[in-house]
């Protein structure tokens, strides 16, 4: 069972940055941010393989980040020019099994999960 916890969240104000962590009890094939705001679906932000690989939604290319810390088990988002659009519920996944070309940013692939952190960016 890998283990997730999530921090970093908090309000942030629209243009500005933030920064969410993630801590994994184990390194993992893929990891993953995924978020939800209220009444919507939870989506996939970003994706990071162990082989360095990196997948992002069209909503966040260019402004977000996925990347590790130091030790395997750190996985970060930066988050810049942040938007409305992006607050949400922010939670880290993990999967051990390799995704396909249509599984990176889908949440059915991953199984392990964190509890979540709040991100609300202020118009």
């Amino acid at each position: 069972q890998v283990q997730l916890w999530e921090s970093g969240g908090g309000t942030v104000q629209a243009g500005g940055s933030l920064r969410l962590t993630c801590q994994l009890s184990e390194n993992t094939i893929i990891m993953g941010w995924f978020r939800q705001s209220p009444g919507k679906e939870r989506e996939g932000v970003a994706a990071l393989a162990v082989n360095g690989k990196t997948m992002y939604a069209d909503s966040v290319k260019g402004r977000f980040i996925i990347h590790k810390g130091g030790a395997q088990t750190i996985l970060y988002l930066s988050m810049d020019v942040v938007e409305p659009d992006d607050t949400g519920m922010y939670y880290c996944a993990a999967a051990r099994a390799w995704p396909d070309d249509r599984t990176w940013l889908d949440r059915r692939h991953y199984r392990f999960w964190g509890q979540g952190t709040q991100v609300t960016v202020a118009s």
